[in-house]
């Protein structure tokens, strides 16, 4: 009487149903491939496009004008590195059709990575009429969109926090990315010391030194917080919100404490970043207008 008996190569079950599987499975992969569909390809077409060098403006003469591009670089504090505010995107937020770039809304973050590219670039726009170049000044409405091309120059943009609109970690003012400019992509610079805001009302915003970046319709201002973190494409960064924090002085906190970046004029690219402190902002400022007086 003959003996059944299996040997490795024998096959058992649906065996061509499963060879036909792994043969489109492998096809499917292919075809994906080819047309940089894979989630690895996506993440790397992302980050090349979004961590691309850009030129930030070298301003002659130390202020800020309209038509600069600018980073906006909070200095940091207690539990918060010195971060810039970035551009939040990840694959689902890419388009391609008419051309690769990102569709809005798209979030925004602040990340520790001070380094001028399109995630970090913001050029500073008009809102009021005043021709490019012309000097930007204290308390005068302006608009911040990201650069043309892949970032589609979007504009940021807040409202008024509610229950279905609201920061997703701190459920305070949200802020992100929009496609057009209105209202509430109005911001305005105010200066970082109460007791010296009056005084330099409509005086020339100097670029490199701290100040306050309020948004017009809800009158709050930027802020990056340290003890909201966001697990991001690009690592851990802080929760970027518009709300006003003040210590027991009514002082606003350095949560809300922005300069605004250019390029060394010496050349090489490199990023200005000034620290003075305030009494050398206030002396700086005041040498550079004559017309400031001290009350």
């Amino acid at each position: 009487m003959a003996k059944m008996s299996y040997r490795a190569n024998v096959k058992i079950g649906n065996w061509t149903e499963d060879l036909r599987l792994d043969e489109d499975a492998k096809k499917e992969f292919l075809e994906k491939k080819e047309r940089g569909e894979l989630a690895a390809q996506k993440v790397d077409f992302l980050k090349q496009n979004m961590l691309s060098p850009v030129d930030l403006t070298v301003t002659s003469d130390g202020k800020l004008h309209f038509g600069d591009v600018v980073m906006l670089v909070n200095m940091g504090g207690e539990k918060r590195e010195c971060s810039a505010v970035s551009i939040n995107a990840d694959v689902n937020s890419l388009i391609k059709i008419p051309s690769p770039g990102l569709q809005a809304p798209c979030g925004i973050s602040a990340g520790s990575a001070i380094q001028p590219c399109t995630r970090t670039a913001f050029i500073i726009t008009s809102v009021d009429g005043s021709p490019d170049r012309s000097t930007l000044h204290f308390e005068q409405s302006f608009a911040l969109k990201t650069t043309s091309g892949f970032a589609r120059g979007l504009y940021l943009t807040s409202d008024r926090q509610s229950f279905q609109k609201c920061a997703k970690k701190s459920r305070l003012q949200e802020v992100n990315l929009e496609g057009g400019s209105s209202f509430l992509s109005w911001w305005k610079i105010v200066h970082f010391d109460p007791q010296e805001r009056l005084e330099y009302e409509g005086q020339p915003v100097h670029a490199n030194v701290k100040v306050l970046i309020v948004h017009c319709k809800t009158n709050q201002a930027l802020a990056a917080l340290g003890d909201h973190v966001l697990w991001t494409a690009y690592g851990n960064e802080y929760e970027v919100t518009a709300h006003t924090f003040l210590d027991s002085h009514k002082v606003e906190k350095n949560n809300n404490h922005w300069m605004l970046c250019t390029s060394d004029p010496a050349g090489n690219s490199h990023l200005l970043l000034n620290h003075p402190h305030s009494a050398a902002n206030n002396q700086e400022l005041a040498q550079a207008n004559p017309d400031i007086k001290k009350i």
